[in-house]
């Protein structure tokens, strides 16, 4: 039998519960991937509470890694044993199995573990579509990435100074700015104690930054306007403050600015954009340029409990690790 977490309706961490099924062998272009660690990230507890509805009973997660045991019908370059990982879904990774597209595969390099993949995957991917596609910051320009000392933000920030980009960051307190500095952060904001807005104009001798890398939404979104130069780019790639409802779009009107909602899955939507994102990605991670803290590690059956610890903030990065 196959564990796997399902909910049958949205809410706390409290609805995520484990089940047994019969994981049937993979269909034309599947392969069947058994688990050797599963990440968690944000986007799953937006599913899991219902900020992105999703027909109920379903699973969760995006991201696993683990080695192939079986290889459907037209399914060339994978075999039985190979080592791989994916970050684009669909939804269903937090199970000791699954079948999935042979193409939203990637394979592993020898040398990057089963949770370390967990910890870089996604979330760096992440960073590439953004820092490489959505807007490519160049050497000497100043951008504001909002959570700077999260698991993506810190990603960021490395990724920033191999750019010769500087990166101001918002934290949440002062151990935060001194990991984000630590991790490539020209300059951090407390958000506790400081005007985010007046900071980065000061920061920026009042111009302003060229572009904003906005994952949290609603309590930043103003913030975000007012960091922006004329003309400047804002970036909506989460909302983990809640979502931005009522968007005037007079507000973009006075510095002529520019705002697109991102998504992974729109940037990485063909296997050779992926495969080139995760090549850069992992090119840099060999080169010693990026890494990423080992996240705390959960049994399957203690999905709820990653979840509380993720949303308290009291963990940066967590990964389930199927039995």
């Amino acid at each position: 039998m196959n564990q796997a977490v399902i909910l049958d309706t949205h809410g706390g961490p409290d609805v995520l519960r484990v089940a047994d099924s019969r994981l049937p062998g993979p269909a034309a272009g599947e392969v069947t991937v058994a688990h050797r660690a599963v990440g968690i990230n944000r986007i799953d507890l937006h599913y899991r509470s219902g900020v992105y509805p999703h027909a109920l009973p379903h699973g969760l997660g995006f991201e696993g890694a683990g080695v192939i045991e079986a290889v459907g019908e037209g399914v060339r370059g994978l075999r039985p044993g190979d080592r791989v990982a994916y970050a684009t879904g669909p939804l269903g990774a937090y199970a000791q199995a699954r079948n999935l597209p042979a193409s939203h595969l990637i394979k592993l390099p020898p040398d990057i573990g089963f949770d370390a993949a967990m910890a870089l995957l996604y979330k760096g991917l992440t960073v590439q579509y953004l820092f490489r596609q959505a807007y490519r910051p160049q050497a000497g320009e100043t951008v504001l990435f909002h959570g700077a000392a999260s698991g993506v933000g810190l990603i960021a920030c490395q990724w920033a100074r191999l750019l010769g980009v500087q990166l101001i960051g918002t934290v949440g307190d002062s151990a935060g700015a001194a990991l984000a500095r630590e991790h490539g952060a020209w300059r951090t904001v407390d958000t506790r104690h400081e005007d985010v807005a007046a900071r980065v104009v000061a920061l920026t001798g009042g111009a302003g930054v060229a572009a904003v890398y906005d994952g949290a939404g609603r309590d930043t979104w103003q913030a975000s306007l007012d960091s922006l130069r004329p003309r400047g780019l804002l970036i909506s790639f989460d909302e983990a403050t809640g979502p931005v409802t009522d968007v005037a779009l007079s507000a973009l009107q006075k510095k002529s600015l520019y705002l697109t909602r991102t998504s992974l899955a729109a940037y990485l939507n063909t296997p050779t954009r992926l495969l080139a994102a995760a090549s850069e990605l992992f090119g840099h991670v060999r080169a010693k340029a990026l890494r990423a803290h080992i996240p705390r590690h959960y049994p399957l059956a203690q999905a709820a409990r990653a979840h509380a610890a993720l949303e308290k903030r009291s963990i940066a990065a967590a990964v389930l690790i199927p039995s």
